[in-house]
């Protein structure tokens, strides 16, 4: 595949769903590498308008940097020409720098970078992090705010004047306000993505503030039903998101919200659930119980 430029990585991640693939496990919670692939080169080709390798709902938090490099090059594989590919960047920010040259080694075309591990930074801090991961790379980098690492307006303001390569925001806090005074100050300056679990509930509010799109972790197991969800939301189809939400997101929603971490262990239950198993997630993570999950595949099944 060839790699894109980063402003035609932003312009592409902005024109439509992304999607996040779980990383694939065997039993003894080793990678899966043909199983992955596989399922790669599937979500590829159902019309995603970027593909995160190794994300949040990749388990990319149990993977070591190795394997990161390993499954973004099994992603760089199959990923069809024209669909963006994204690697994860973290943890430290030396770490970050590493993650962020191999990615572009790899093939990536992007970096998501997701909050320095554990330790709570001041903003200062925060753009120097940014700054050297963009500084080490010529791939667009797109900052994920959440947790740890919730990037104020000014310092999103000075971050992309500074990095040029700094081409997307993605959210994951859900701060109303925050994000219309990030869109008030940056304009078009950069793409916005969507990022709270399960982003199909804030969908439609948030393309009012510009967020043309959003990480569908239900695109999965279930893509034409998040393709159409998607579609409903960027025709602003009020009633058709509501029968959606009603009959599929939010009864999801509550089964995620049963336990801790469960935001990712849900979408992996779904993959079983459809005929797709994807293997459990790893520890410090735990699957879904008997009874939710045969609760979740009779949800599923209606989506199918």
């Amino acid at each position: 595949m060839s790699q894109h430029a980063p402003d035609e990585t932003a312009r592409l991640l902005g024109s439509g769903l992304l999607s996040f693939p779980v990383t694939h496990f065997r039993d003894d919670l080793s990678f899966d590498e043909d199983a992955y692939r596989a399922n790669v080169a599937r979500l590829g080709h159902e019309g995603v308008a970027g593909l995160f390798a190794a994300g949040g709902t990749g388990e990319f938090f149990s993977l070591t940097p190795a394997e990161v490099g390993r499954v973004v090059r099994a992603a760089a594989a199959e990923v069809p020409d024209g669909v963006p590919l994204i690697a994860p960047a973290g943890y430290g920010t030396a770490t970050a720098v590493e993650m962020a040259r191999d990615a572009e080694r790899a093939g990536a075309d992007g970096i998501l970078l997701f909050p320095p591990y554990l330790t709570e930074a001041p903003q200062e801090g925060l753009i120097a992090h940014v700054r050297a991961v963009c500084e080490a790379t010529g791939l667009g980098v797109t900052v994920y705010s959440r947790s740890n690492a919730v990037y104020q307006d000014g310092t999103v303001a000075r971050l992309a004047e500074a990095c040029p390569t700094l081409v997307g925001f993605k959210d994951g806090v859900g701060d109303l306000e925050l994000m219309t005074r990030i869109r008030s100050r940056l304009g078009d300056r950069l793409v916005y993505i969507g990022g709270l679990p399960t982003a199909e509930t804030f969908a439609l509010p948030y393309l009012e503030m510009g967020v043309t799109t959003y990480s569908s972790a239900i695109f999965n197991f279930a893509p034409e039903f998040a393709l159409g969800f998607y579609k409903a939301v960027r025709a602003r189809d009020r009633d058709e998101v509501r029968r959606r939400l009603d009959g599929f997101v939010l009864p999801y929603c509550e089964i995620r919200n049963r336990g801790k971490g469960y935001a990712v262990s849900i979408v992996k239950a779904g993959m079983r659930a459809a005929g797709r198993p994807a293997g459990p997630v790893r520890p410090p993570l735990t699957d879904l119980t008997g009874a939710e999950f045969a609760e979740l595949a009779a949800l599923v099944e209606k989506v199918l």
